[in-house]
């Protein structure tokens, strides 16, 4: 049984931050998910009950803290408002989509940089 809100004391989305503030380091990050986006605009174009985000929080309860959340390079949520009546998300809080989890996420892990660091 899923714990009401209120008896979790649970931040709101305004409340969260919306960024990790962490640079993209390659180019493939941001148009691969994008690319997904616009492929996804396309084919449902006539739905109203999907999220695709890119690099947006997520905000969940399984973790230790609900003020930590995972940050992927795209994901997708069904069952949820493509675009809400009341504004934009800033992040994807779960609590205030109705418990409703990506069912998909991607990520892009790069080799690093850094001599010192094997990939």
């Amino acid at each position: 049984m899923v714990e009401s809100k209120s008896k979790l004391n649970l931040p709101t989305s305004a409340e969260l931050p919306c960024s990790d503030e962490t640079p993209v380091d390659n180019e493939d990050q941001n148009f691969i998910p994008n690319f997904l986006l616009f492929l996804l605009e396309f084919i449902w174009a006539d739905r109203q009950n999907w999220f695709w985000a890119v690099d947006m929080a997520v905000y969940h309860t399984t973790g230790v803290k609900t003020d930590i959340p995972v940050v992927p390079d795209g994901f997708l949520s069904l069952g949820v408002e493509r675009l809400r009546s009341s504004g934009p998300r800033r992040s994807y809080v779960v609590w205030e989509e109705n418990n409703v989890v990506p069912i998909f996420a991607r990520e892009l892990i790069s080799p690093s940089c850094s001599p010192e660091k094997s990939v």
